[in-house]
C-alpha cells in the first residue's frame, strides 16, 4: 500500500496485522474488531498509532457525553475535503484509533472519538490541529474520575500543548475551566440540560450563578469563571456560524442535543478548512450511529432504540423519545460499570404516564427507583417479551451499554 511505504519497517508491519486480524475478527462474527487490531499491532509497534497519524490532520472528539455522534457529523462533514480516517464504531482507545488509521490506509485527514481519561495520551500520540470538547459530567461511579479531577486533568493536559485549536461548550462551566488559558479556542453553545455538576465553580468552590433572562448564561459568584460568549450558536433546528449566516439543518437523528452535537462538528470542520454551507447538509446523511437512534420494525412494532449510560444521556434520552409505550433496560456489566446507584441522580417523573416496561439484569434497581419517583412500570423477563407486551405501533427502548448491545444482538446488530 502507498501509505505503508512511508512508515517504517516496524510499522508497516504492525499496520498489516492490525487489519488482518480485524478483518478475521470481522469474518468470524467477533465484532468489528477495531480492539483486536489495533493491541497486536502496538504489540509489534507501540509507536504505531504516531507514526499512523503523522502526515493527517486530525481532530479528536471528548467529553462524557455524545462523543460517537459527534464524531460521525465531523466526519460526515469534512468529507467535503477529502477522504476521512475515524473510529466509527466507537472503539475510543489507543488500540481502537491505532486500527481505525491502519484501516482507513492514506487519508488527508482523521477525526477520533476519544475517552476523557486517555485525551492526554492520544493529544501527545497524535498532535492533532484541533480538539473539540463536549462536556464533562459524573459518570459511572466506579470507574471514571470525579468531574472535577478529570477537568483538572485536561487543564493541564492543554497547558502543555498551547499550539492546539480547542473547539469548546461555552455552556459547560467544567469544560471552560478545562480550557483554562489555551490561546486558541472556538465557543460553541449547544446548551447544557445537565446541570447537576456544575454548581460549584471548579476554580474556587463559589456558587454558580445563572441569569433569568438568559438561561445559558452563567458566572462564578466570586468573578474566578464566567461564561465566555460563544461564535457558534443554535436556533431551533439551526445553526448561526461565527460570521452570523444561518444553516438551516435537516437532521435525522432527532433531539436538541443533536443540534448541538451539529454545531460542534460544523465548528470543527469549518476551522479545517471546509466551507460550512456545503458541509452542512452532509449532516443529514447521517441516520444511525452503531445503533443508536436506529429504528426497526419487528411483528407490528416501530421500535427505536436511544443508549443512556449516565445521568445527563438519560436526561436527553428523555426528550428524543416520543409519548410511546417505553422500554428501559439496565445490566452492571464492566462496560456500564457496576454500580448502580447513580439511578437516583435520574429524574424518571417525565415518563409518568405512558406505558412502562423495565427488563436487564439489573431490572430490580430500576425498579426501586421508579417507584421513588412514582412512575408505574412492568417487568418483563426479556426483550423479546417486551415487544409482545407493548401494543402495535411505536415502541421506544432505552438502555445502557451492555443492555443496549443485548438487544442490538437480538435485532441482529441494527446499525
Amino acid at each position: 500500500m502507498e501509505d505503508e511505504k512511508k512508515l517504517p519497517l516496524r510499522a508497516s508491519l504492525a499496520a498489516s496485522v492490525s487489519r488482518t486480524a480485524a478483518a478475521l475478527s470481522r469474518a468470524a462474527g467477533r465484532g468489528d474488531g477495531s480492539v483486536i487490531g489495533g493491541k497486536l499491532g502496538m504489540m509489534i509497534d507501540p509507536d504505531l498509532l504516531a507514526h499512523l497519524a503523522a502526515g493527517r490532520k486530525i481532530a479528536l472528539v471528548s467529553g462524557t457525553n455524545g462523543k460517537t455522534t459527534t464524531t460521525r457529523f465531523t466526519t460526515a462533514a469534512l468529507s467535503v475535503l477529502g477522504d476521512v480516517a475515524t473510529n466509527s464504531f466507537g472503539a475510543n482507545m489507543p488500540t481502537g484509533h491505532t486500527s481505525a488509521l491502519a484501516r482507513a490506509g492514506s487519508t488527508p485527514f482523521a477525526v477520533l472519538e476519544v475517552d476523557e481519561h486517555w485525551l492526554p495520551k492520544v493529544i501527545a500520540a497524535t498532535d492533532p490541529k484541533v480538539v473539540a470538547l463536549l462536556n464533562l459530567s459524573r459518570d459511572q461511579l466506579d470507574r471514571a474520575k470525579e468531574v472535577a479531577m478529570m477537568a483538572q486533568l485536561w487543564r493541564d493536559t492543554f497547558a502543555k500543548h498551547p499550539g492546539i485549536h480547542l473547539v469548546a461548550n461555552a455552556d459547560d462551566p467544567m469544560i471552560v475551566y478545562a480550557v483554562g488559558a489555551a490561546p486558541s479556542v472556538t465557543w460553541f453553545s449547544a446548551g447544557q440540560r445537565w446541570r447537576e455538576d456544575a454548581h460549584v465553580c471548579p476554580a474556587c468552590g463559589g456558587h454558580m450563578e445563572r441569569g433569568e433572562a438568559d438561561d445559558a448564561h452563567w458566572q462564578c459568584s466570586n468573578g474566578d469563571l464566567v461564561r465566555p460568549t460563544p461564535q457558534w450558536t443554535v436556533d431551533g433546528n439551526a445553526v448561526i456560524d461565527a460570521s452570523g449566516t444561518r444553516h438551516e439543518l435537516k437532521l435525522q437523528l432527532p433531539g436538541k442535543v443533536n443540534v448541538g452535537n451539529a454545531a460542534t462538528a460544523l465548528a470543527v470542520t469549518h476551522y479545517l478548512g471546509a466551507d460550512t454551507a456545503e458541509a452542512a447538509p452532509k449532516l443529514a446523511e447521517v441516520a444511525s450511529v452503531a445503533g443508536r437512534y436506529a429504528q426497526v420494525e419487528r411483528d407490528g412494532r416501530k421500535i427505536r432504540l436511544l443508549l443512556a449510560k449516565n445521568p445527563a444521556s438519560w436526561l436527553e434520552a428523555f426528550d428524543m423519545a416520543e409519548d410511546a409505550p417505553t422500554l428501559l433496560a439496565i445490566n452492571a456489566r464492566d462496560p456500564d460499570g457496576y454500580d448502580t446507584s447513580w439511578l437516583f441522580d435520574v429524574d424518571f417523573s417525565p415518563l409518568r404516564g405512558r406505558q412502562v416496561l423495565i427488563t436487564g439484569e439489573r431490572a430490580y434497581d430500576l425498579a426501586v427507583r421508579l417507584e421513588v419517583n412514582e412512575v408505574p412500570f412492568t417487568h418483563v423477563a426479556s426483550f423479546a417479551r417486551a415487544v409482545q407486551t407493548a401494543p402495535p405501533g411505536r415502541l421506544e427502548v432505552i438502555a445502557n451499554y451492555s443492555a443496549f448491545q443485548d438487544i442490538r444482538a437480538e435485532l441482529d446488530r441494527v446499525v
